[in-house]
């Protein structure tokens, strides 16, 4: 077990750790599932954030929920992208944080998943909070403690 006999950086807020929205790739509602896959294969992310044209969080989008809506019996249904909306086939039930929330919640919330969304009161999308950000923070004040 790794005894830490400062645990004040849990405490601290993530705002600092945030990846601000405007450098976060994401569709917005009404988007055809055919756009929400272009921008998923040309980022390489594995999943994005669906915004409304307020640019409040409603949801995420990645290739497997768009793949599983276009499989047919036997076939993958291409044609359909066109046609099948962002909203239609979004996740919409996922942890959400917000920006004054502490490292420690953030830090249990991103064992099971790769990123977080973060919005404010209202609801608005103000970025993403990675796995990969965090680990990194807490490599780096474990360091600190041992040195």
């Amino acid at each position: 077990m790794i005894s830490l006999p400062n645990r004040d950086f849990l405490e601290a807020k993530i705002e600092d750790f945030i990846i601000s929205s405007e450098k976060v790739a994401h569709v917005q509602i009404g988007n055809s599932a055919e756009h929400a896959l272009l921008v998923l294969t040309k980022t390489g992310y594995s999943a994005i954030p669906v915004l409304d044209l307020k640019y409040r969080f409603r949801g995420l989008i990645n290739a497997q929920r768009i793949t599983d809506a276009i499989l047919g019996l036997d076939h993958i249904e291409y044609e359909r992208l066109p046609d099948l909306k962002v909203e239609d086939i979004m996740e919409t039930d996922m942890p959400l944080i917000r920006p004054d929330d502490r490292f420690q919640k953030a830090l249990d919330l991103l064992i099971d998943q790769n990123f977080l969304c973060v919005v404010d009161d209202a609801g608005m999308f103000t970025g993403i909070l990675t796995r990969r950000v965090m680990l990194k923070q807490l490599k780096k004040r474990l360091y600190q403690l041992h040195d």
